[in-house]
C-alpha cells in the first residue's frame, strides 16, 4: 500500500514537472534550439484524483459566486390626488387638501430610515414624485452649488422687471428643497416654477420642516408631487405632504397644493411662454395693497406672551409653547403690532 502511494506521488511530481517544461519548451526551442521536454502522462489513478479535486473546486466556486449588485429603483408610493379636487387660483398661494392630512401609508408613517427617491423623467422630460424621510443625515453640510446647468421642462428665461419680485418669472424650483436634502443640480428634482411658487408657496413649508428637524433630530416623511395637466411642460402646481414620524404628526403635518402662478403674469403651461397681464401692477404697488389687506383682515392668532410673538394656529411653534404663555386672539395684525407683538418668522402670519 505504501509503495503504491509513493509511486502515485512520484508520478504526480513528474507529471507537474513535465507539464511545466512542455508549456514553455516551444518558445525556448525557437530561441536556443534546446530539445523539447517530453510530456509525461499521469497514471490513470493520479489523474482521476486530480480531476476530482478540480471538479470540487469548480463546484465550490459556483456555489460561492455572487451575482453583481444591481441598482433597483425603489417604487415611489403616489398620492390619491387629482386636480379635480382643486379650485382655481383666487389669491392664496396654496390650499389645504384632504383636511390637511397627507396620504402616506401606515407602513411608511413609522419609518425612521433616511432615504430620498426621485422619479425618472418622463418622455417629455418632466419630473415626477420626489419622496424622502427628512432627517439630519440628509441635510447639507456645505453651501448650495450651481444648478444653472439644468433646464427643466418648459424653461424660459423671462425677465419682468418691476412686475416680479426678483425680476425673473421662473426659478429652478427644487421639489425637495436644498436645505432638506442637499440636492444640487439633480434634474429629477428641479421643475420650472414661478418665483411666487418657490418663495411664497413652498418655502414656508420647507422652513417648517427644516426648523422641526433641527430642533428635534426627528424624521419627517416628505413627498412633493408636481402636477401636470395633459402634455403641459410646466406644472400647474405641486402637492406637498409632510408627517413627523416620532411624534405621529404632532410636530409637523400638512397636505397642501401650491399654485404655480405669478400675479400679473399670464403663463402658457403647454410651452412655458408668458406675457404681462392686462392691468398689471408693479411689485411696489402689489406690496402696498397686500400690506393693507393683511393689516385689516380679522383672523385667529396664537400669542406667546413670553416672547411677544404672534402665530397662526397651525404653526409648529404653538405646540412648543408653555400653556401659561399661550393666549388666543381674534383680530387683525395691525392691532397686535400696535400692542407690541411681532409676527413669527416661522409661519409669517
Amino acid at each position: 500500500m505504501k509503495k503504491r502511494l509513493l509511486i502515485g506521488i512520484l508520478a504526480c511530481i513528474i507529471s507537474v514537472a513535465g507539464y511545466g517544461f512542455y508549456s514553455t519548451g516551444s518558445a525556448n526551442n525557437e530561441a536556443s534550439n534546446v530539445e523539447p521536454q517530453i510530456k509525461v502522462e499521469q497514471p490513470v489513478e493520479a489523474k482521476a484524483i486530480e480531476d476530482k479535486v478540480d471538479k470540487e473546486e469548480v463546484e465550490e466556486i459556483e456555489v460561492e459566486e455572487v451575482a453583481p449588485a444591481t441598482a433597483i429603483d425603489e417604487e415611489i408610493p403616489s398620492s390619491n390626488f387629482s386636480l379635480d379636487q382643486i379650485a382655481a387660483y383666487s389669491g392664496s398661494p396654496y390650499i389645504t387638501v384632504n383636511n390637511n392630512i397627507p396620504y402616506f401609508s401606515d407602513e411608511d408613517k413609522v419609518r425612521t430610515d433616511a432615504f430620498e427617491i426621485f422619479s425618472n423623467l418622463d418622455s417629455l422630460g418632466r419630473c415626477g414624485v420626489a419622496y424622502a424621510n427628512i432627517c439630519k443625515e440628509l441635510m447639507p453640510t456645505e453651501e448650495r452649488g450651481e444648478i444653472g446647468s439644468v433646464r427643466p421642462s418648459g424653461w424660459h428665461t423671462a425677465n419682468y422687471h418691476e412686475y416680479v419680485d426678483g425680476n425673473y418669472l421662473y426659478n429652478r424650483c427644487h421639489l425637495i428643497g436644498y436645505q432638506l436634502s442637499g440636492e444640487n443640480a439633480n434634474e429629477k428634482n428641479l421643475i420650472t416654477g414661478t418665483r411666487y411658487l418657490n418663495v411664497v408657496g413652498m418655502l414656508p413649508f420647507e422652513n417648517e420642516v427644516d426648523d422641526y428637524v433641527d430642533s428635534t433630530g426627528n424624521h419627517v416623511l416628505y413627498r412633493v408631487t408636481p402636477i401636470f395637466e395633459g402634455n403641459n411642460l410646466v406644472a400647474s402646481g405641486v402637492l406637498m405632504e409632510a408627517y413627523s414620524v416620532e411624534d405621529q404628526g404632532k410636530g409637523v403635518m400638512f397636505n397642501v397644493y401650491c399654485y404655480n402662478v405669478q400675479p400679473n403674469i399670464v403663463i402658457d403651461y403647454a410651452t412655458g411662454e408668458s406675457e404681462l397681464a392686462a392691468g398689471a401692477t408693479s411689485v411696489q404697488e402689489q406690496q402696498v395693497s397686500t400690506d393693507a389687506t393683511e393689516q385689516s383682515q380679522v383672523v385667529d392668532f396664537v400669542l406667546n406672551t413670553n416672547t411677544k410673538k404672534f402665530h397662526t394656529p397651525t404653526c409648529g411653534s404653538v405646540s412648543d409653547m408653555k400653556d401659561k404663555n399661550k393666549q388666543y386672539f381674534h383680530g387683525t395684525r395691525e392691532e397686535l403690532i400696535n400692542q407690541g407683538y411681532d409676527p413669527c418668522g416661522r409661519c409669517n402670519p
